[in-house]
C-alpha cells in the first residue's frame, strides 16, 4: 500500500486553482522530492496530506486513510516556518512531544541534541534562528513515523546547516517509512532523493526516479529542473 496517494486531488482558493487533478503515489522506503518553483502548489499538497486543508475535490489518502486523527499518529510534519513554542526550554519541548506522540523517541532526540552541543535547559527564544530550526527538525525526525512531510527544510539556512539537516533526514527515518521533501533548492537535495515529482501551477509535469533521469536524460535533476522550468 502506498504511504501517500492522491486521486484526482484538486484544491481551489476561490477562483485560484492551487492543485489541479493530481494523481500521485509515494511508496514506503523512498525519499521523494516534491520540486517546483514558488507558488507551484507544493505547500498546498503538504498541508492537505497533513490534514490542515481539505480538498475541493478528489482524494488524498495516508496509509489508505483520509487525513484525520488517525493519520496524525503516523505523519511527522515540518512546516515551512518555525512553529515551536518559544517560551519553552528544550527539555519542556521534548516532554511536550513525548506526551503528544506515542512514537516519539526521546533517546534519539537527546542523542541528536548532544551531537550539536545544544543545552536542554536553553530557552527556545534565546536561540539563534538556525539553532531553532535544528531543534524543530530534531523533534520532527525523532518520531518513528510512517510518513515525514518536510516543507522547505533547507530554505533560508546557511550551507553548513543545510548539510546537517540533510544528514539528519537520511540518518533518522525508518527504512519502511516515506519522506517527502518539498523544495525549490534542487542542487542541495538531489543526492538524498530516490524519486522526484516536478510540479508547476498545480499540475504534475514530470515524475521519475533520480536514477532514470541520470541514465536516460544524461543530466542531473537540477539540470533537468532548470530546463523544464526555464523562464
Amino acid at each position: 500500500m502506498a504511504t501517500l496517494e492522491c486521486i484526482g486531488l484538486t484544491k481551489r482558493y476561490g477562483s485560484v486553482e492551487a492543485l489541479d487533478s493530481i494523481d500521485l503515489k509515494v511508496e514506503p522506503g523512498r525519499i521523494t522530492g516534491l520540486l517546483g518553483p514558488n507558488g507551484s502548489g507544493k505547500t498546498t499538497l503538504i498541508k492537505l496530506a497533513n490534514g490542515l486543508l481539505t480538498p475541493t475535490s478528489g482524494k488524498i489518502l495516508i496509509g489508505g486513510m483520509e487525513p484525520g486523527v488517525e493519520t496524525k499518529k503516523i505523519v511527522s510534519y515540518l512546516p515551512e516556518r518555525l512553529d515551536i513554542p518559544t517560551w519553552m526550554n528544550v527539555t519542556q519541548l521534548l516532554g511536550f512531544f513525548r506526551d503528544f506522540y506515542a512514537d516519539f523517541d526521546l533517546d534519539r532526540a537527546r542523542d541528536m541534541l548532544a551531537k550539536l552541543s545544544i543545552d536542554e535547559s536553553m530557552k527556545i527564544k534565546a536561540m539563534s534562528k538556525g539553532t531553532r530550526e535544528k531543534v524543530q527538525l530534531i523533534t520532527v525526525m525523532s518520531r518513528r513515523a510512517k510518513l515525514y512531510l518536510l516543507d522547505e527544510p533547507i530554505g533560508g539556512v546557511d550551507p553548513a546547516t543545510r548539510d546537517y539537516i540533510l544528514a539528519t533526514i537520511i540518518g533518522n527515518y525508518d527504512p519502511e517509512a516515506s519522506v517527502v521533501i518539498s523544495t525549490h533548492l534542487i542542487q542541495d537535495v538531489e543526492n538524498v532523493l530516490d524519486d522526484v515529482v516536478f510540479i508547476d501551477r498545480g499540475r504534475i509535469v514530470l515524475r521519475s526516479t533520480v536514477d532514470d533521469i541520470r541514465e536516460k536524460e544524461g543530466k542531473s535533476v537540477d539540470a533537468l529542473f532548470r530546463e523544464v522550468f526555464r523562464c
